[in-house]
């Protein structure tokens, strides 16, 4: 009875383990957004892991958060909530997000985090601390 008690335990132990970025190099981390496709990004905006499957960060002008459940090295969000203020820099913004959005693939390496897609997208992160 306890022996089985125990492996039921072990069980549901590793069924909870979390298998997303956050576990994988990302978390506790403000990654600071560099270069998309190539191209610097020309305005400040991170992305954060604060707990496994949430993902948080800033835009040039509003704050972020939303899931990620994705188990690594695989990255989709599912719908962000996005703060609306308006400032100069909402197109570089829309940009940020909708490249975030579509972003299938995860790679941690050091103080680098790069998101990408099948398509050739990429952006590039480093880490701000």
């Amino acid at each position: 009875m306890l022996r089985a008690v125990l492996i039921t335990s072990l069980l549901l132990t590793a069924c909870a383990r979390d298998e997303t970025l956050s576990a994988y190099g990302a978390a506790g981390t403000e990654w600071q957004l560099q270069v998309i496709d190539g191209a610097a990004f020309p305005a400040a905006a991170t992305l954060m892991f604060p707990e496994p499957g949430k993902i948080a960060g800033r835009g040039p002008c509003n704050n972020f958060l939303g899931s990620q459940d994705a188990p690594y090295p695989w990255f989709e969000t599912g719908p962000l909530a996005v703060t609306r203020m308006a400032c100069p820099k909402l197109e570089a913004e829309a940009a940020f997000l909708q490249a975030l959005q579509q972003m299938t693939l995860a790679e941690v390496t050091g103080d680098v985090l790069i998101l990408s897609n099948e398509a050739g997208r990429e952006m590039l992160f480093k880490d701000g601390g």
